[in-house]
């Protein structure tokens, strides 16, 4: 009887271990794979949180992930169909470039989700679109800045003028004219995602007219305020860790509600070609206004109040900020 109840025991425990095993390999199969393709480097802000949203998903264990950054536009192509042959199920990546060759690519493979920072619409099933959707929390930076000024002259140097940089900026202005009927702006594009020396010479000279803060849509231009001791505005990332005397507020994206729903409409074979730009937006916490930190004592307290009750405002509906794709003019 003992023998028997233990070679009994021992076979439970043989089909419980075997159990184990293959739950653990169907939670390794259920795991996405997922693959990132990127034309700037990580850190550069606007891919930053792409790749960090997707970072951390892979951490929670939802998916696995692999990317490559730095790809120049003519190898573009070559990168997506290699990841979509790699057996890539869904591919974040930015194509403002090179849109009708990544259109390409996925009409070639119908059964990848593609979801690209683009300028155009999605189409087909499986090619959806978005970008950074901030333009609630630039407004209300915009308000800061406003406020914060002393010339009533403020700059702003841009990447490209393209939709997804004129409705930030455009939303910037409105929101410093809204506290400071006075203010002029000056405006500069550096044709460039990530050129932090050609965007500081355009800063450096904007503050020579007496620009005194600044709307740092790129890296550098917060370098050229500090030099220059005025103030600067960031955008999609919070850098006044980096800069305490310098960046008064920043106009925050966080990607991880657009990263989340993708992979989830993917696992339930529900994934279509829309428009994932709005989960960008303040009401699914895809952006926000950053702490004024170090400025908290600095902003005065009637200009924070009428930040707060905007803000507030826009969060229960009662106020739409204007999506104008337009090129900003001064």
């Amino acid at each position: 009887m003992k023998s028997s109840s233990r070679r009994s025991a021992l076979a439970a425990a043989g089909l419980a271990a075997l159990a184990c095993l293959g739950a653990g390999s169907a939670s390794a199969a259920d795991k996405l794979k997922v693959a990132g393709i990127y034309t700037v480097p990580f850190e550069q802000q606007w891919v930053s949180r792409i790749h960090l949203a997707l970072k951390a998903a892979e951490a929670r264990g939802d998916i696995e992930y692999k990317a490559t950054e730095n790809v120049a536009n003519p190898d573009y192509e070559r990168v997506m169909r290699e990841y979509a042959n790699g057996g890539a199920q869904l591919i974040f990546g930015e194509v403002f470039g090179v849109e009708a060759a990544a259109r390409k690519v996925a009409r070639d493979f119908s059964k990848v989700a593609f979801v690209v920072g683009s300028s155009g619409k999605p189409t087909g099933g499986n090619f959806a679109v978005f970008d950074n959707y901030i333009q609630e929390p630039s407004y209300l930076s915009g308000m800061i800045a406003g406020g914060m000024t002393r010339s009533n002259k403020i700059g702003l140097v841009g990447g490209f003028p393209i939709p997804e940089v004129n409705r930030l900026m455009n939303a910037f202005m409105e929101g410093a004219r809204s506290v400071n009927p006075q203010v002029s702006f000056s405006i500069s594009f550096i044709n460039s995602w990530f050129d932090p020396p050609k965007a500081k010479e355009a800063a450096f000279a904007m503050v020579d007219k007496g620009a005194d803060v600044l709307y740092a849509e790129r890296f550098g231009v917060s370098d050229a305020a500090k030099e220059r001791k005025v103030l600067a505005i960031g955008n999609v990332i919070n850098t006044q860790a980096q800069y305490p005397d310098t960046v008064v507020a920043s106009a925050l994206w966080n990607m991880q509600p657009t990263v989340d729903e993708a992979i989830r409409q993917v696992k339930a074979g529900s994934f279509k070609a829309a428009d994932f730009g709005p989960y960008s937006m303040m009401k699914h916490g895809g952006s926000s206004l950053a702490p004024l930190g170090t400025f908290e004592a600095k902003v005065p307290a009637d200009l924070k109040k009428r930040v707060a009750d905007r803000q507030a405002e826009i969060l229960a509906g009662k106020f739409t900020v204007k999506v104008n794709d337009a090129q900003p003019k001064p």
